[in-house]
């Protein structure tokens, strides 16, 4: 058994395990020829995030997703790329939005050049991804395009939060279904759709992603509150301190809205405050570490993990698909 891609997945077919290696190595060579420009700055700019390195998780499911059709087809590595440099792109937006300053374990593009360059340099990674897209066909560009527009949607429904009347839970899991799901569901799907697998997989592999993605989410919302940076490449408590509502804290205001505890409100009124103070943060932050609140996201990540696992029994037994259920446990493993 060895270990290939993130979070050090087990893979017990050797062949398997260099088809992915050798994948995941020209999808390496395909960014950065892909963030290169004939002007040194946007290069220097645009590979700031690929050389800082990566998990590369959304490329490793198009690896794993060709497994069911011809693995060799020509169309995987571009596809491959294009998830991965669209993703990129939403990082050096998130960033700015966020006010972020550590990303993958060095600063942030904001925090390095600035908020303009940091947004410039993400449109610059979605045209370089929409020019490698266009080479992939017609159904391609749909399938980005949708998932495009999904994730924006997510964007702007995080940013605007629930209506009136909503429970702010499933607005939220609703959010990460478009915010990340639909990237990770694409991932799955042309990894399938390039390989020529048939329809039925494709769909399987689609609906898998999805889930996939959403209990990714969860890990990092989790990750977020109980991880220190060196263990995310994050600051831990960014969302936190932008008061970006993540599921740890709305499970707290659920808790607290429900049984009326006194230690709970005076959370939940801590968190409202300035958490751009440090003492408060770093509070918030310890209080949250120990509240029942953050294993209730802990089971509402393993529970997503469990459906996507589900969700690929129609598949026949394969190398391919026991790597693709072990990464559910791998991801749930990453929230502890």
């Amino acid at each position: 058994m060895t270990v290939v891609g993130p979070f050090g997945l087990s893979v017990r077919d050797q062949a398997l395990e260099a088809d992915v290696q050798a994948g995941l190595a020209a999808v390496e060579e395909g960014l950065l020829e892909a963030t290169k420009s004939e002007v040194p700055f946007i290069t220097e700019a645009a590979q700031h995030l690929v050389r800082a390195g990566g998990k590369r998780f959304r490329p490793l499911l198009v690896m794993l997703s060709a497994q069911f059709g011809d693995r060799y087809a020509p169309g995987i590595v571009p596809s491959a790329v294009v998830v991965e440099l669209t993703h990129l792109a939403t990082l050096y937006h998130d960033d700015v939005m966020d006010e972020a300053e550590v990303r993958r374990g060095v600063a942030s593009a904001n925090t390095r050049w600035g908020n303009s360059v940091a947004v410039l340099t993400g449109d610059f990674l979605f045209a370089r991804a929409s020019h490698i897209l266009a080479d992939l066909g017609p159904e391609a560009v749909r399938v980005q395009a949708e998932a495009f527009e999904r994730l924006v949607t997510g964007q702007i429904l995080e940013t605007a939060g629930p209506q009136d009347g909503r429970d702010p839970v499933e607005h939220y899991l609703d959010v990460l279904a478009g915010k990340t799901g639909s990237l990770v569901a694409v991932s799955c799907r042309f990894g399938a759709m390039m390989s020529g697998a048939d329809e039925t997989v494709v769909d399987v592999l689609t609906q898998y992603g999805e889930r996939l993605g959403v209990a990714f989410q969860l890990a990092d919302d989790v990750l977020d509150i109980a991880s220190d940076s060196h263990e995310s490449g994050k600051t831990p408590g960014t969302d936190l301190r932008e008061g970006i509502p993540t599921l740890p804290v709305l499970r707290l205001r659920e808790r607290a809205e429900r049984l009326g505890l006194a230690e709970d409100i005076a959370l939940c009124e801590l968190l409202d405050s300035d958490l751009t103070d440090d003492v408060r943060h770093a509070e918030a932050l310890a209080a949250l570490r120990t509240h029942p609140a953050l294993e209730q996201a802990r089971r509402d990540t393993v529970r997503y993990a469990q459906d996507a696992r589900a969700s690929l029994a129609p598949l026949s037994e394969c190398d391919a698909k026991a790597a693709l259920m072990e990464l559910c446990d791998a991801v749930v493993h990453r929230a502890g």
